[in-house]
């Protein structure tokens, strides 16, 4: 009888021995940086404990509940008013049907480094399992901050309006805990002016922060530069833009103030007038990046929101976003000359959530590379849809072909669960074959060793602690 691999053991997703040394001996050991995340940071700040498995779990994971309905559950143990357990039990009801998916290995990884359980889960252990982990959730050192810590995080960047306080960072740093907790500017509403109504009350709640009272292209600029200066003061080193499809329409100063006042008196713009008025919008923010030496990411392409009836319901982010099938290259292209010709472009991320387009970005970073430092430019991990085997290998097969897998900065979380860390030990392992079996194909020289050992390193952990300047 042919022998069969045991589930996820120390080896789990390394097929060579090279792969093996590499992970194990030069990957595994390192720290996280986990430069862009969506962790709340007041649960930091009051170091939240966690009464059950589920909220720490189940509480707002859309890749979760997208399983579940697909398997037939009703939302009634999803976002519904079920108990903890009821909503855990129909996720150990799903896991089962999860095999191939990624949420097949993420939930095993978790169990395994969070709470030390091996067991799979299924219908026949999930009340063993459930009542194992809210036993281990009452220890000390399982809290928001202890969980941090168990995984060995040097770094973490949130995802902040420009409105927010930043009193949690403040608080996080005062009290001298060790893991670094940065705000990310994400100035995403400050340009979305698709809905007069929901946009006039922004740069109102924009303008009361800044001490502004704004009302025209101008004072808006100025408020979003006051803003920019107070996350800086409280440590963001970081911008985070997230748009649909990647804008570019050229307009002149004199236009976006036009349509800002046509659209903060009430009236509805056209598609191309929004296209105009956030490209102008987001161009200023960039050169306020480049400014203070921010990285700036952007993350582009999803469908939003595409199911009407639960986005009424449930409202965003509850599962109901898609790939999106735009073109992108033509525009990121546009925009991004516009800020080199004036040598205003900052280090830049570009994240694509459709793998379709994962050549073109390979190719078009190397358009804007520019001597300054290594990899200014970078083509972002496998993003949202794509954060897999077959998207992370996609990524980076895309970046070796056109551009420098080396100078990598390699994975992040994009996560609001406290237990999503092991998606860098799935990212390193998943880097490490990769690596290790182009060496034992002969495809890497192995008298080239120490430089193979010394990559792998940079990109799990040192190309981000230079790149970030953290």
């Amino acid at each position: 009888m042919k022998k069969i691999k045991p589930f996820m053991d120390a080896d789990f997703l390394l097929s060579t021995e090279t792969a093996q040394h590499l992970y194990h001996n030069h990957a595994a050991k390192l720290p996280i940086i986990d430069y862009h995340c969506h962790l709340s940071p007041q649960m930091i700040a009051e170091d939240h404990r966690f009464k059950t498995i589920t909220e720490l779990w189940l509480g707002g994971d859309h890749y979760k509940w997208r399983a579940m309905r697909a398997n037939g559950v009703d939302e009634h143990y999803i976002t519904g008013n079920a108990s903890d357990w009821e909503k855990f039990q129909k996720w150990a009801e799903t896991v089962p049907y999860t095999f191939r998916n990624p949420l097949y290995h993420w939930t095993h990884l978790e169990l395994r480094t969070a709470f030390g359980i091996t067991e799979t889960l299924n219908p026949e252990s999930a009340k063993r399992i459930y009542d194992a982990c809210n036993l281990k959730l009452a220890e000390a050192d399982m809290s928001a901050r202890g969980l941090m810590k168990r995984y060995q995080v040097e770094v973490v960047c949130t995802t902040d309006d420009p409105i927010d306080s930043l009193e949690y960072h403040k608080q996080i740093r005062e009290s001298g805990f060790e893991v670094k907790v940065l705000p990310t500017w994400r100035p995403d509403k400050a340009m979305n002016a698709s809905d007069p109504q929901v946009y006039a009350q922004y740069i109102k709640q924009l303008g009361n922060v800044a001490g502004i009272n704004i009302t025209s292209y101008a004072e808006l600029l100025q408020a979003l530069q006051i803003r920019h200066d107070y996350f800086a003061s409280v440590g963001c080193k970081v911008a985070d833009h997230g748009v649909s499809n990647f804008p570019w329409a050229e307009t002149s100063t004199e236009e976006a103030e036009s349509l800002f006042l046509k659209v903060i008196s009430g009236n509805t713009l056209s598609e191309e007038e929004c296209m105009k008025l956030q490209t102008a919008i987001l161009l200023e923010l960039c050169r306020m990046n480049h400014a203070k030496g921010w990285v700036q990411q952007f993350h582009f392409g999803p469908m939003r929101n595409v199911n009407t009836r639960m986005f009424r319901k449930l409202g965003p982010d509850t599962g109901f976003d898609t790939i999106g099938d735009y073109r992108s290259g033509e525009a990121i292209a546009h925009f991004l000359n516009a800020l080199d010709i004036d040598n205003q472009l900052a280090k830049t991320i570009l994240y694509n959530i459709n793998p379709a387009e994962n050549s073109i970005i390979a190719a078009m970073i190397a358009n804007f590379q520019d001597g300054s430092i290594p990899g200014k430019i970078q083509f972002g991990s496998g993003w949202w849809f794509n954060d897999q085997i077959d998207g992370m290998e996609q990524q980076m097969n895309a970046l070796s072909l056109q551009g420098l897998l080396s100078r990598f900065v390699g994975m992040l979380t994009d996560s609001r669960s406290f237990v999503s860390y092991p998606r860098h030990e799935y990212f390193r392992r998943i880097l490490c074959n990769m690596i290790g079996k182009d060496v034992e194909d002969g495809l890497i020289p192995e008298s080239e060793m120490s430089r193979v050992e010394g990559m792998i390193e940079d990109i799990c952990y040192r190309n981000a602690v230079q790149y970030f300047n953290f």
